[in-house]
């Protein structure tokens, strides 16, 4: 097994944790969930990966990325790993449909497979799980909060779209 990098990044929704190995990124995910926020230090890896993935987050915050660059790799089934890569295709600013997201992998059976995967992403906000939303246009599911999923929507379509309020 690699040697796993791990640093932290206090983002405007909380803290979040970047973990890489093998020069890719393969966590990203909110560090004070259900933890005690003052047991999380800040660390700052020289590790080059986590330094690139930690100027892209700021970036994206600041309204001044919209696509990621950075390599990035979790293991799963192949059947996770289409769902992880049709996440990769949802533009910055646009939502789908957890029906779409099957839809889209060839089945509309697989929805809940699907939901379940989308659930099991270990790089948000990179892998933009929360692109997806209710067939009925609402927030549902989503790991690091609704509270959470809601602000990067509303983050996202402010500047695609200069909407201030999204649901």
């Amino acid at each position: 097994m690699s040697q796993q990098y791990v640093t932290y990044y206090k983002s405007p929704i909380g803290m979040l944790k970047i973990g890489a190995a093998d020069g890719c990124i393969n966590e990203l995910s909110f560090a004070d969930d259900g933890d005690d926020t003052s047991l999380v230090q800040p660390t700052f890896s020289n590790h080059p990966i986590l330094h690139q993935c930690t100027e892209q987050l700021i970036e994206f915050f600041n309204g001044r990325r919209t696509v990621f660059q950075i390599p990035i790799y979790q293991a799963g089934t192949e059947f996770q790993q289409r769902v992880w890569n049709q996440l990769l295709q949802i533009p910055f600013g646009k939502t789908i449909s957890y029906t779409d997201l099957a839809k889209r992998l060839g089945d509309p059976k697989v929805i809940r497979a699907a939901a379940s995967t989308n659930g099991k992403n270990k790089i948000a906000i990179i892998v933009p799980c929360h692109r997806v939303i209710g067939a009925n246009q609402s927030l549902v599911g989503f790991s690091g909060g609704l509270w959470r999923k809601k602000w990067l929507l509303q983050h996202e379509f402010k500047y695609a779209w200069g909407v201030q309020t999204l649901f």
